[in-house]
């Protein structure tokens, strides 16, 4: 358990932790010389049990407030010091406000230099101090007067203390590793140590952590857990840590870092969160600059307004852009201050350490937030997944709550998620999905029977919610593997469904196969020239040619050009040949040769291949691009070829200005866009 102190300058917090501990909290030599704490405080308490107890003895002064909000994030009870003489004084009122918004739930009041007034004046403060706290979570904690100099009230304090101590809630002791650095120096015969407090998981001699927000990776070479070497740092506990590795030197980790496990490390610069104002400050404004305080660490920041307003009240919607990462989890408690240092604005809860930039006011952005502010992680994951766009990735919600590490499994399971890659979806939404898809296919069917399916974008573009492209393959695969669907290439397409020609047009594609294959593959007659050798109108030609193409059997090179896809696949390996022989490059006319064909086809094919990525154009000479030489191969399977196959593309055009034919190529069409 860790105590802290709180109260106004010169009230004798010091004087007081030194009478319970024995220690002196005050180090450095200007602190002795002024008689005022300006660094943090650091004191050790046994218990009989064997436990240890620790104090942060924080500053009083206004100027150090910055200093009390560094060590107030790791307290677990508030010892709040009001001099009996003075009593309650501005500083007493701004750390009480502290406290409360740093989510510290219990107090003990004790009242200092009781023995230099009378009976009357401390039942006056005990007054002061019922008023202050009569709203809030220390509302009746207990008061006690008590003397540094004469020793009354010190050991019904001590007794009271240690109480608390055993009767305290442990920290997030299962969850993922933190410790916020308040301390690093260089110790001689052991290098780097950091000092702070575990704010959650575990540590043992030997991990790997990470020092975040700068990425460093180091080791645990030893650690002292409340002031005793130890071979565990446990959550609730003040650790030193001697870490060890490449780059790891005092200089290199800074006062407000935090050292955690390497799963943890995932900065950000951009949080929604939800913040309350102190009583009597000014509605905050969109885009004001304030001082933020997270942990031990403090960060410029910009304001920007979720809600209408941000009043004082309860739980406003800010998001705060930072001016540099910060390594935080969801659910931190925070305080914003002024520019000038000079005053408490108010504080909250992170909600969402990947705020986004764009729609962060929308009505789904919002009801997503309701569902982050909710504390129990399965209900807040469920209600995350209830609204839209209905799936998220567990893994990231379990690793910005700094959960522990088969929490994702856990929640998986007790939600009965449906996994799509690196996402989930709850059972009723991925139903949903899965319906509107099987609907939307069952009537592009009845549409087009000639089709041999639907083309995978146009799919995603008709279903609704819309899901970015990588995700929505992931989903129809699953739905593949569930077996209401079959990919084929770029098309999907039901089980059972089969695309056929009319009788008509299988006995015309039969006469016309053996004329663009075989000896004539490589320089085929076109539309104008077929329609002459079978006696049939040129536009029944084009018409069957196109509709061949979207099955991807043919391809459209040039403007009534068709070849087939095998002969394509042949010439790809023919361009891939003369480029192994000829590293700077081949030409057009090495190209021509080798399929004995004429310049101005060779060319047109060539540009083809330009177009769609196949060869690199440098001047006369091309190389080939190795990532598309499945492109013409044989038709592509869902796991080989879906992303650069053209078939099924809505993007390719059947010529210039005509209309939109889906996996048609030709040579005015632009190259696939991975």
């Amino acid at each position: 358990m860790i105590i802290g102190t709180a109260g106004h300058i010169d009230h004798g917090k010091t004087s007081l932790v030194r009478r319970l501990t024995g220690v002196d909290t005050d180090r450095l030599k200007e602190e002795k010389a002024r008689g005022i704490s300006i660094a943090l405080g650091f004191a050790y308490w046994p218990q009989e049990d064997g436990s240890v107890v620790g104090f942060i003895d924080v500053p009083g002064h206004e100027k150090f407030v910055h200093t009390m909000l560094a060590g107030a994030a790791g307290i677990d009870l508030l010892l709040l010091v009001v001099a009996a003489d003075d009593g309650v004084m501005p500083q007493t009122r701004e750390h009480v406000a502290i406290a409360r918004l740093l989510g510290i739930r219990e107090a003990v009041v004790a009242i200092t230099k009781a023995d230099l007034v009378a009976a009357g004046r401390t039942e006056a403060v005990e007054g002061q101090i019922a008023a202050l706290l009569a709203s809030g979570p220390f509302a009746g904690a207990p008061v006690l007067p008590v003397s540094t100099l004469t020793g009354e009230g010190l050991a019904e304090l001590a007794v009271l203390l240690a109480s608390r101590a055993r009767e305290s809630h442990a920290r997030q002791g299962d969850g993922a590793f933190r410790l916020a650095v308040d301390r690093c120096f260089t110790l001689q015969g052991a290098g780097t140590v950091v000092t702070g407090t575990v704010l959650s998981g575990s540590v043992n001699v030997g991990d790997s952590v990470v020092v975040s927000p700068c990425g460093l990776p180091a080791r645990v070479r030893s650690i002292h857990a409340q002031n005793r070497p130890a071979e565990r740092g446990m959550a609730g506990e003040r650790c030193a840590l001697n870490l060890a590795g490449t780059g790891i030197t005092k200089d290199a980790i800074r006062h407000g870092d935090m050292v955690l496990a390497p799963a943890l490390h995932a900065p950000t610069t951009r949080i929604d969160a939800e913040v309350t104002l102190l009583p009597g400050e000014k509605a905050l404004t969109m885009w004001q600059p304030a001082r933020l305080h997270h942990a031990a660490a403090e960060i410029g920041a910009r304001i920007v307004l979720l809600d209408d307003t941000a009043a004082p009240g309860e739980g406003d919607l800010i998001q705060l852009v930072l001016d540099e990462p910060l390594a935080a989890a969801a659910l931190d408690r925070f305080v914003l201050r002024d520019t000038s240092a000079s005053r408490t604005l108010g504080g909250g809860r992170f909600l969402d350490l990947r705020a986004p930039e764009r729609r962060r006011r929308s009505p789904e952005r919002l009801a997503q937030l309701a569902a982050l502010r909710l504390s129990d992680p399965a209900k807040a994951l469920q209600d995350l997944l209830s609204a839209p766009p209905h799936h998220a990735d567990p893994g990231s919600f379990v690793r910005d709550r700094a959960l522990g590490f088969d929490a994702e499994k856990i929640l998986t399971s007790q939600l009965g998620l449906v996994r799509i890659g690196p996402l989930a979806m709850l059972p009723r939404h991925w139903q949903t999905l899965a319906q509107a898809t099987i609907e939307r296919l069952d009537t592009f069917h009845a549409e087009h029977p000639d089709l041999p399916g639907m083309g995978l974008e146009r799919l995603r573009f008709a279903v609704a919610p819309r899901w970015p492209a990588p995700l929505f393959r992931q989903a129809l695969a699953r739905l593949a593997e569930d077996g209401v669907l079959v990919p084929t290439g770029s098309w999907i397409r039901r089980p059972g469904h089969e695309a056929r020609l009319s009788p008509d047009d299988e006995a015309l594609w039969d006469r016309i196969t053996p004329l663009i294959a075989d000896s004539e593959r490589f320089r085929p007659p076109r539309v104008r020239d077929l329609g002459q050798m079978l006696g049939r109108p040129e536009e029944a030609i084009r018409r069957l040619l196109r509709l061949i193409s979207r099955r991807g059997d043919v391809h459209e090179v040039a403007l009534d050009h068709f070849f087939l896809r095998s002969t394509l696949g042949e010439m790809t390996g023919i361009a891939t040949e003369l480029a192994g022989l000829h590293p700077a490059g081949f030409n057009a006319a090495q190209f021509r040769d080798r399929l004995d064909n004429g310049r101005k086809v060779a060319i047109q094919i060539l540009e083809f291949f330009d177009r769609h990525g196949v060869t690199i154009r440098r001047g006369d000479l091309r190389r080939i691009n190795r990532r598309r030489l499945d492109l013409f191969g044989p038709l592509p399977g869902w796991s080989d070829g879906g992303e650069t196959s053209p078939v099924g593309r809505p993007d390719f055009k059947s010529g210039r200005g005509r209309q939109t034919v889906s996996g048609g190529f030709d040579s005015h069409s632009l190259p696939p866009v991975h």
